[in-house]
């Protein structure tokens, strides 16, 4: 069993190095003698290093369990007698769990026209409240307040003479010549439209993190995104090295362990080797 907690504490001296460097590179971002290119340059390494954080979580095994994935759950028997057992759990040191990616793109802006028949969802939100905490808010329509999402879950712009309408107080007024009448509090209906179709309107969009799988990485292409990244990996690397005290606590404690068991061992050899001795003597007398 400390073979297993040695393993684990491995992975996450390893973890725990990569968010170190991590947060590095955030700080030098943030300083603003950097260019866009110096910024550009340290992005790419961030990028690798997070691919690297979800790489360990997912590779580290002792005898084919995963160990940092958040499934390890184990009790190991540590005494001599029934019920002395220990619970050990390793939580999920990755990524997503450390939260040290976060989603990059929401919607990507798509072009075309709306089909008869189709339903569409209206998403009601502004980019800059989707992602912050050193993310980057990279959303396909930027500081939109209506976007179309159609029966295939792809995002489309809401846009006529190749604007797309940003209005943040207003509903749009027209769509390709057509006219929009909000018909009820969730619902608008185009009309005199190139194809007619309704949608249905969302009151509200929340911002959420993500696994890194799904993500780009922490981005720090930005001064204030730097800047704020910082306290994100921050928060990660006390995560982990909670983790690692946890373990090690675990790790003395079987040390303890294991000299208590030796010491009793060795005093009930003594012991038996004591009453034998008595017994001989009886027999010889």
């Amino acid at each position: 069993m400390i073979s297993l907690i040695q393993t684990a504490e491995g992975a996450l001296n390893e973890t725990h190095a990569i968010l170190q460097r991590m947060r590095e590179l955030a700080v030098q971002s943030s300083n603003d003698t950097n260019t866009d290119t110096d910024r550009a340059e340290l992005q790419k390494e961030v990028d690798q290093l997070a691919s690297a954080l979800t790489d360990i979580s997912k590779d580290t095994q002792f005898n084919e369990k995963d160990l940092l994935t958040g499934d390890f759950e184990a009790t190991f028997h540590v005494g001599a007698n029934q019920g002395q057992n220990l619970s050990v759990a390793i939580d999920d040191m990755g990524a997503d769990s450390l939260k040290a990616g976060f989603v990059e793109k929401v919607a990507e802006q798509e072009s075309g026209e709306l089909e008869a028949g189709n339903t569409y969802s209206v998403v009601s939100f502004k980019a800059t409240d989707i992602m912050d905490d050193g993310t980057e808010a990279g959303v396909g329509v930027e500081d939109a307040k209506y976007a179309l999402k159609d029966n295939d879950g792809n995002f489309v712009a809401v846009s006529k003479d190749g604007k797309t309408y940003t209005d943040l107080n207003a509903p749009v007024s027209d769509l390709k010549d057509a006219k929009v009448a909000e018909t009820s509090p969730k619902e608008v209906t185009f009309t005199n439209a190139v194809k007619n179709g309704s949608v249905s309107v969302a009151n509200s969009a929340t911002s959420g993190k993500l696994d890194l799988e799904a993500t780009g990485g922490i981005y720090i292409g930005e001064q204030a995104d730097a800047d704020k990244a910082i306290t994100t990996i921050q928060s990660a690397i006390d995560t982990v090295s909670a983790e690692r005290s946890k373990l090690g606590a675990v790790q003395n404690r079987l040390d303890h362990t294991i000299n208590n068991l030796g010491a009793s061992a060795e005093n009930l050899t003594a012991a038996e080797s004591r009453i034998r001795d008595v017994d001989y003597d009886l027999v010889a007398a």
